[in-house]
């Protein structure tokens, strides 16, 4: 098996199911956020304080390069989907899985915007964040998963049942 790689904006619950689905198939799991975190020795906010959106996104990119998973469930940052090589790599070693929600449901999520490491650019709303990836997300999926207002176990039985349909539970 692949590993299976879970994309889509913050708070859409990658990370969340992500552990789920990788206990429930056997699999390892990481974070991309997390790697990224111990490798720079600071969380993500101060970082994209501290040097920018641009330096976050190549930083994020290199990250994701270095990693060499099999078998592996990767919950990826948000902003992934900026890194062409970034995203190659990612489907070379596995499935691309886009976890889909509605604006209104990531706002609400979101409550803790200025400290969750989200890259917005200066006078960007989250808003049009969500519309200027969306695209960017469903170019980059294999497959998409409409999470819209579910909780974690049945977003996690959909995720389950999808790969089985793509051969990959």
């Amino acid at each position: 098996m692949s590993n299976i790689v879970l994309i889509g904006m913050p708070g859409c619950g990658k990370s969340t199911v992500g552990v789920l689905l990788a206990k429930a198939l056997g699999m390892s799991f990481v974070d991309t956020d997390v790697v990224l975190q111990a490798r720079e020795g600071q969380k993500l906010q101060k970082m994209i304080d501290r040097i920018g959106v641009d330096a976050f996104l190549r930083r994020e990119e290199e990250t994701v390069l270095r990693l060499n998973c099999e078998k592996t469930v990767i919950a990826t940052g948000g902003s992934v989907v900026y890194g062409a090589r970034a995203m190659a790599h990612l489907h070379a070693h596995g499935k691309v899985i886009y976890i889909r929600v509605p604006y209104q449901e990531i706002e609400r999520r979101l409550s803790n915007l200025a400290t969750r490491g989200v890259t917005l650019r200066e006078g960007q709303t989250l808003r049009n964040l969500y519309d200027e990836r969306v695209p960017l997300y469903e170019a980059q999926a294999d497959a998409v998963l409409d999470a819209a207002n579910q909780d974690i176990e049945r977003t996690l039985g959909k995720l389950v049942r999808l790969l089985g349909e793509m051969g990959d539970a």
